[in-house]
């Protein structure tokens, strides 16, 4: 069975984590199947929403380790840069539901969503800093404008996780809701764009968000920069090595 499902029904392509056994950590094929799906529905006109969902236990554990160290990012057309690019750039509604912990990626990618509905588990956290990177997927410009600058240190700086209220009272998360119920909210909220008109919705989403895209992408390269950069970087090196080897990471020589 495949790490991302994909269905469409009713104008809404949902698309699933499905990697539950691996805590839906992302790999390159998993970055690529979305950026596809992302494209995919900004080019149907018969799609008119999408909803980006995890399973009621957990949202994203992030980038897959292994694969992230074997074959990390090198180029504008790596998969995860497509799907970083796709979604900061999808010109229809976008919706995400999250419960559970939402690690590293798992949380950035919500800063483009237009609505986000989380179970009352939800863990988001963004610990770039503690494995000797820095933040990715335009974080670095978002956090702070929707956390405010002293919230946005403490998840970046600290990368400790804040939970569904917090969440809430800063506007990342539009409701908190039992998890059982965080899927179908997002799909009930879908169902209700998907009936309104097309291009009202485009238009809405373009206004509200015009001029951000490129500063979103100049951002974006600059990160990506950094994070290639410092993933080379024995700080980098001994964060992953000690993660593989089960271990707390010893920073004091680096």
């Amino acid at each position: 069975m495949s790490d991302i499902l994909t269905h469409i029904d009713a104008g809404v392509m949902t698309l699933t984590l499905n990697r539950v056994e691996k805590k839906n950590s992302i790999t390159a094929a998993m970055y690529g199947a979305m950026a596809d799906a992302l494209a995919q529905a900004e080019g149907d006109a018969a799609i008119r929403v999408v909803v980006l969902q995890g399973h009621e236990t957990i949202f994203s554990a992030g980038n897959d380790i292994g694969d992230f160290l074997n074959a990390p990012p090198s180029t504008p057309e790596s998969p995860v840069f497509r799907f970083l690019r796709g979604i900061a750039t999808f010109p229809k509604p976008l919706i995400a539901a999250v419960c559970g912990p939402a690690v590293g990626i798992g949380t950035t990618m919500l800063f483009h969503c237009d609505l986000v509905y989380a179970g009352d588990n939800a863990a988001f956290s963004m610990p770039f800093v503690n494995l000797g990177l820095c933040p990715e997927a335009a974080s670095s410009l978002l956090a702070p404008q929707m956390l405010g600058y002293h919230r946005a240190a403490e998840a970046l700086l600290l990368g400790e996780p804040f939970y569904a209220e917090a969440a809430l009272d800063v506007g990342l998360v539009n409701r908190v809701v039992p998890p059982t119920e965080a899927n179908a909210m997002a799909q009930a909220q879908a169902r209700k764009l998907a009936a309104k008109p097309i291009t009202a919705l485009i238009e809405t989403k373009r206004l509200m968000k015009k001029g951000q895209p490129a500063i979103l992408m100049e951002r974006m390269v600059e990160e990506g920069a950094s994070f290639g950069r410092m993933l080379r970087e024995p700080a980098a090196r001994e964060a992953f090595t000690a993660f593989m080897e089960k271990r707390k990471p010893d920073f004091s020589k680096v």
